[in-house]
């Protein structure tokens, strides 16, 4: 990607640093957990050296879908090895109903799995790395047991964690009347907002870093000098040259808007939106 489009933030870094993703899940996912960037960078330097920090936006979720996030209370890695052998790993993990419009981060070190009945649309670092520990018999291609990192996983897991995943949505300013603006996560790898309106908005442009759009619901155009219609499940990235965009809906839509942000101006942002009196459920430094 050209430096003008990465933005003056990644000059140095050729790198591209987000992933943004639509998860359909039909069972329950594999059980796992991934690294931390220091871990990475220490025993994953042939797979790139960067952990993976992420957070999923639920879309939609039929009635009593959930989700495992992280372990219960007191959980130990005797257990966790005990319960791996007699296959009820599951039974230790907490249990998370979720509804659409729920934002759920999630840390490095949090045993995870997502289940079935939903959709979500996940932002990570740009990274693979996954320690899978249990994967319900499932095989590959080859009619192979899927590969499984019980060691890794172990080193990684944080097993003392007491956060229990859903962040608050906080609202951000906006100019234009009848258009929602709100901050659904944030961390020093991404920050995650979510627009609705029917009306028309300028989605804010930076020098110093590229925006990654996605519409939910709904259709527009894209208005950046050019013309450029975009439908529901379409994701547009906004090169950091740019002097302006705006989004036009053909009807009303919700859109996310995704970027390496510089917490610092994200916090002060915050402030002009509405002064929370916390904000340690949303922003994670």
């Amino acid at each position: 990607m050209p430096a003008e489009w990465r933005g003056t933030q990644f000059h140095a870094s050729s790198e591209f640093p987000l992933l943004v993703k639509f998860i359909f899940p039909t069972d329950m996912l594999s059980l796992q957990v991934h690294p931390d960037d220091a871990f990475a960078a220490v025993h994953e330097q042939a797979a790139g050296g960067r952990g993976k920090t992420e957070m999923w936006h639920v879309v939609s979720a039929e009635p009593g879908a959930e989700l495992l996030f992280g372990l219960k209370p007191g959980s130990t890695k005797q257990e966790f090895l005990a319960r791996l052998k007699d296959q009820t790993l599951e039974s230790m993990f907490q249990p998370v109903d979720v509804h659409a419009g729920d934002t759920i981060f999630v840390p490095p070190g949090t045993p995870h799995a997502i289940g079935p009945g939903m959709i979500v649309i996940e932002v990570q670092e740009y990274s693979d790395l996954t320690y899978r520990v249990y994967d319900y018999g499932r095989v590959d291609a080859h009619g192979r047991p899927r590969e499984l990192h019980i060691e890794k996983a172990l080193e990684v897991t944080n097993f003392g964690s007491t956060f229990k995943g859903k962040t608050k949505h906080l609202p951000l300013p906006v100019e234009e009347e009848n258009v929602e603006r709100s901050l659904l996560a944030a961390c020093p790898f991404f920050a995650t907002e979510l627009w609705t309106s029917a009306a028309s908005f300028a989605i804010p442009v930076s020098r110093t870093h590229f925006d990654l759009v996605v519409l939910l619901s709904g259709r527009g155009v894209l208005h950046t000098g050019d013309f450029a219609p975009i439908e529901q499940g379409e994701c547009w990235l906004l090169p950091a040259n740019l002097d302006h965009c705006h989004f036009t809906p053909i009807e009303p839509s919700k859109m996310i808007r995704t970027y390496v942000p510089n917490l610092s101006v994200l916090r002060e942002e915050l402030q002009r939106g509405g002064q929370p009196a916390s904000v340690d459920n949303t922003v994670f430094d």
